[in-house]
């Protein structure tokens, strides 16, 4: 199969495709590996890519067959480098799949490889000093987001057509935001985080994938979703496939719209006006749509604070295991600054402000799900300005502490992070983009805890109103290669 060809199809398109016999994996394997060695090094998303080990059967799943990468962080696979984008961590080989890792195989994907992402996935861009900056295919001055950078870079790109992603802070909805994809951050206990871990920040973190169909991510959710032995939360399972969700109307949802971010960071003018287009979208297709005032549960400053205790003592707790595992030590050599400042600031917490910022995070979720008894959806653009040139996120990061670094990446993506500290479901829909510079525009729908069936139904039915599939950026692996 001709790159030019396998990037026209979605993950499920090139599924149907081997089942019916017209196409082998190795076939799709070998475009995928074309299509990375067109547009890398250019955007640098693709840390490793290694000859897939796994035979699936053809129409044994609905993405039986298909390309896949996993991001260097939050799954293992036996036998392959998971080296969470530090050189604390260089070398780092898993003995064995993770829960996660298990599930992929048994979907039928055919990992090829890893995907870049920030050290320790502790920023929302993707620039670690282990492997450089990655870029943004729309843009490659700018950056492609964070944590899961490396992901949304390859996919938009058309590397393959979905790929692993992680959400911690919006670590999955940012890339997709910035990189013109469609992500889906599950609800807390959709997908396991296990065995290695019962949780990740405390619950903020959850597995999902950004892809360039919704479909893909949906049918991508069915095959990874429940609990495994000892996971410490449950979301009740689906009445019926997400796949099918898909295709059904959502009917006339209530939708409230959060113009306004909290902690009062101001939206940018092409970001509020892609709110304003989205919003007259939502009210041609027959929905309720009302601005909204939602208290967050706890005052910005309390919010953020939280936050960086919880995080920063997840921090030092991982730093230091590595640090013991690989017998490195803990300093310029072997972190970057930001990590440094929070590792050193994660030591400090003490066990009483553990618990009060475990405190805030209940008040916060209890806050937000008394909104989703007035509204079906709640509306935000998923972040408030363009996608920032590179060195724009850590530029004066250096003179940051623990504390200041967490408030810098909360007053860039006010947005997102809410939801993963309520463990509800939240999605990036790339809905428009800007009319001056052509670059893409997310837009954040959360919905109530479990709502994932309702976001992906509205999800759908956005992609038919307003589609994205046929926008490409710049660097395109579709295009003829360069010589």
């Amino acid at each position: 199969m001709r790159v030019s060809e396998y990037v026209t199809f979605d993950a499920v398109g090139l599924a149907e495709l081997v089942a019916r016999g017209e196409v082998a994996p190795a076939e799709l394997e070998a475009a995928a590996r074309e299509a990375a060695r067109r547009v890398e090094p250019r955007i640098n998303a693709v840390v490793e890519m290694w000859q897939a080990d796994d035979a699936p059967r053809p129409g044994s799943t609905p993405l039986a067959g298909v390309p896949f990468l996993i991001k260097d962080i939050g799954v293992s696979m036996a036998g392959r480098r998971t080296e969470l984008g530090s050189r604390l961590a260089a070398g780092n080989v898993a003995e064995a799949d993770s829960f996660l890792m298990a599930r992929f195989r048994h979907a039928g994907l055919v990992t090829l490889g890893r995907t870049a992402t920030p050290e320790l996935a502790y920023s929302i861009t993707t620039e670690p000093a282990l492997h450089g900056p990655t870029r943004n295919p729309w843009d490659p001055r700018r950056s492609a987001g964070g944590s899961s950078g490396g992901a949304g870079a390859a996919v938009a790109a058309g590397v393959v057509p979905l790929a692993h992603a992680t959400d911690a802070a919006g670590s999955l909805r940012i890339p997709a935001a910035y990189n013109g994809l469609f992500g889906l951050k599950p609800t807390r206990g959709r997908v396991s985080m296990g065995p290695g871990a019962d949780e990740v920040f405390n619950g903020l973190a959850a597995h999902g994938s950004v892809s360039r169909t919704v479909r893909d991510s949906a049918a991508l959710l069915d095959l990874i979703r429940g609990p495994e032995p000892g996971d410490p939360y449950f979301a009740q399972q689906p009445s019926r496939p997400y796949a099918e969700e898909v295709t059904r109307p959502p009917g006339s949802l209530r939708i409230g719209v959060l113009p306004r971010a909290w902690g009062g960071r101001r939206t940018t003018a092409p970001v509020a006006d892609a709110l304003t287009r989205t919003v007259a979208l939502l009210e041609d297709l027959g929905h309720r749509v009302a601005e909204a005032e939602v208290e967050l549960g706890a005052d910005w400053e309390e919010f953020v604070l939280a936050n960086a205790r919880l995080m920063a003592a997840n921090l030092a707790a991982d730093v230091d295991a590595l640090a013991a595992a690989f017998d490195r030590p803990v300093d310029s050599s072997t972190l970057e600054p930001a990590t440094l400042a929070g590792h050193r600031y994660g030591q400090r917490v003490s066990g009483v402000q553990f618990a009060a910022a475990l405190a805030v995070r209940n008040r916060v979720a209890r806050s937000l799900a008394r909104y989703f008894a007035a509204y079906d959806v709640l509306l935000t653009p998923t972040l408030p300005e363009l996608p920032l040139p590179l060195g724009g996120y850590t530029e004066g990061g250096d003179a940051l502490d623990g504390h200041g670094w967490i408030g810098r990446l909360n007053d860039r993506s006010p947005f997102s992070m809410p939801f993963n500290v309520a463990g509800t479901p939240a999605m990036s829909v790339p809905v428009t983009s800007d009319e001056r510079t052509g670059l893409p525009i997310g837009m954040q729908f959360a919905a109530g805890y479990g709502r994932e069936d309702r976001l992906f139904r509205l999800a759908g039915q956005l992609e038919q109103a307003s589609p994205w599939l046929g926008r490409t950026p710049v660097v395109w692996a579709g295009q003829h290669p360069r010589h």
